[in-house]
């Protein structure tokens, strides 16, 4: 790192005084920004004349604008509540704001794709989703890059149409196969589906007990099937795919030959490490982290760090979270290893070569953060930029 001394042009920016995380290390200093890039990184002051015309940061961390894989947070601003439907374009606003504000420059946007027959939201609500994220992108309308995730319930009869109708928009780079049908994954354990399903939809136990056999048989019927040709149409198109709540040998074993590069969420520790032996990156929630564990009683977050199995953190449905996980988790593995989780090892596994790190040449997203003194407290994000401009 050589010190930066040239003066600032209107295509130039410089980040002063600031504790910089890069990939394996932090270092204090100066990070300079041209057109957009990251041009230099200098340990040390900057020059007198660049401290002048620079963002001070005043000793706070500077840290690459996170990388966030799966969340729906959309839907809850486009549904703000039980059958009320929110301006979409107004509700994209909203969860946009949101999202970089959490620090997040880059965002897989996840849409259902095959519902539950009890769901609120259809493929039509998915569709105009999938539009909006589009034109409003298109329109330099949004503070973070916005891509699509498909996340395809594969035990659903419509999956393949609603697959098919959302798979030719071009923000599309992201697919998930997973399937909530009850006895299996991320709910083995029936009583544990009863209390989470009762308590969010209110059936009544026989309603309830003729929903879960109908979702069974579904799943024996649907889910093969609808997995091998949603992984062919992804191979086809350059889509990456990811596997969902794998469980046992024989789920890791299929979602190796469906040709997976990520495995979201598994939930359990053979499944994590088989995964991770496979050279699947291994997806885990930041609210699980922040929380001390799974809220559906599956393997912590904390027990895969502490295996040294855990790649990626993804914020899932609160995207603050994502951010106050690198923190919470930089007392056990360090800060640059835990900020990898949350920039580089996603923009990786989604094949984004040009972010995801503080480094020369790569885009200049930059979240500056004023990091808490003790490892419970929480993080401020105090500014972000994403390709040199301030977002945030």
């Amino acid at each position: 790192m050589n010190a930066i001394t040239m003066n600032a042009t209107l295509s130039e920016q410089v980040f002063t005084n600031a504790i910089i995380v890069l990939p394996d290390d932090i270092v204090e200093g100066s990070v300079l920004v041209r057109d957009g890039r990251i041009a230099d990184i200098s340990s040390g002051a900057a020059s007198p004349s660049l401290a002048r015309v620079g963002v001070d940061c005043e000793g706070d961390h500077l840290l690459p604008g996170l990388v966030e894989l799966h969340t729906d947070n959309l839907e809850g601003h486009y549904l703000p509540r039980p059958k009320v439907r929110w301006n979409i374009h107004a509700a994209l606003q909203g969860h946009d704001a949101e999202i970089a504000a959490s620090g997040i420059t880059t965002v897989f946007d996840a849409l259902r794709v095959g519902l539950d027959e009890d769901a609120q939201l259809g493929a039509a609500d998915m569709g105009l989703m999938a539009e909006a994220i589009l034109s409003a992108g298109a329109a330099g309308a949004l503070r973070a890059e916005h891509f699509l995730h498909l996340r395809c319930e594969v035990s659903a009869p419509d999956v393949i149409p609603s697959f098919e109708r959302l798979a030719s928009n071009p923000r599309v780079r992201l697919a998930s196969l997973m399937d909530h049908a009850p006895g299996q994954r991320q709910f083995v354990d029936l009583e544990t589906y009863r209390v989470y399903y009762q308590g969010k939809t209110g059936m009544p136990d026989p309603v309830f007990d003729a929903f879960c056999l109908r979702r069974i048989k579904e799943s024996e019927e649907f889910s093969t099937r609808h997995r091998e040709l949603i992984a062919e149409r992804c191979r086809d198109a350059g889509v990456s795919l990811a596997s969902h709540d794998d469980a046992t040998a024989a789920h890791v074993a299929e979602s190796r030959t469906l040709g997976v590069a990520l495995a979201e969420f598994p939930t359990t520790m053979e499944a994590a490490r088989l995964s991770h032996e496979g050279g699947l990156a291994v997806l885990m929630g930041a609210p699980n982290v922040v929380r001390g564990g799974s809220h559906s009683g599956n393997i912590s977050a904390a027990s895969l760090v502490e295996a040294g199995l855990l790649d990626v953190l993804s914020s899932d449905y609160v995207p603050f979270s994502l951010i106050q996980a690198a923190f919470v988790l930089s007392g056990s593995i360090g800060l640059p290893a835990a900020v990898r989780m949350v920039s580089q090892a996603p923009a990786r596994v989604a094949g984004l070569a040009d972010r995801g790190a503080i480094a020369a040449g790569l885009r200049a997203d930059l979240v500056r953060v004023h990091a808490p003194e003790a490892r419970v407290s929480t993080p401020v994000v105090r500014g972000v930029w994403r390709e040199g401009r301030r977002v945030a």
